[in-house]
């Protein structure tokens, strides 16, 4: 059976979203003393680094590749970049862990606010219902920057808010992913 570019590029980013959210499970799981209104990047430095920071970076990667491969089936351009840019944050987040903090910084508000928006994107590149729950997860995801910002937290911790921010990628990601795989154009 032949896939087309298209299909690769969904299991490309099902896979590394799955991959990913494997290694935040197993890193906090690991990680003594870890509580989720700690930051994610947290699981980056110390005994559980060996494991989270390959999978972000594998995960950015396989996202950039994804991106490559989607440039030949005639998606918008600003998705593509947008999509790339999401990957190279988070390839950057892997090598920069937290406690280099202005590379990891920029990396991870990259793959936060390209990520929102490349999901707000969504509802043009995308049909069905798919359309219309992407750019929710966006909107979703870009309050929630905002207001980790502003170091509004509504009670769930600097990390909890972080997740606010995250899960709705990781959401989108694994849904986008799936949606490539089932849809041919």
């Amino acid at each position: 059976m032949t896939y087309t570019n298209r299909t690769r590029a969904g299991a490309l980013i099902f896979i590394g979203t799955a991959w990913f959210l494997m290694g935040i499970i197993v890193s906090e799981a690991l990680y003594y003393g870890y509580h989720v209104t700690q930051m994610i990047s947290d699981l980056g430095v110390g005994s559980t680094a060996l494991i989270f920071n390959p999978t972000i970076f594998g995960f950015g990667l396989l996202l950039i590749a994804a991106a490559y491969l989607l440039n030949t089936a005639g998606i918008n351009r600003w998705f593509l970049v947008l999509l790339a840019l999401i990957g190279l944050g988070a390839a950057g987040v892997g090598v920069f862990p937290e406690n280099i903090i202005v590379p990891h910084s920029i990396c991870a508000i990259t793959v936060f606010v390209c990520g929102g928006l490349c999901a707000i994107l969504g509802y043009r590149v995308f049909s069905g219902p798919w359309s219309l729950i992407s750019p929710v997860l966006g909107v979703i995801t870009l309050v929630a920057v905002v207001l980790f910002g502003a170091k509004v937290y509504l009670g769930l911790g600097a990390g909890g808010m972080e997740r606010m921010i995250a899960y709705p990628l990781l959401i989108w990601a694994i849904g986008t992913g799936v949606y490539l795989m089932a849809t041919e154009k």
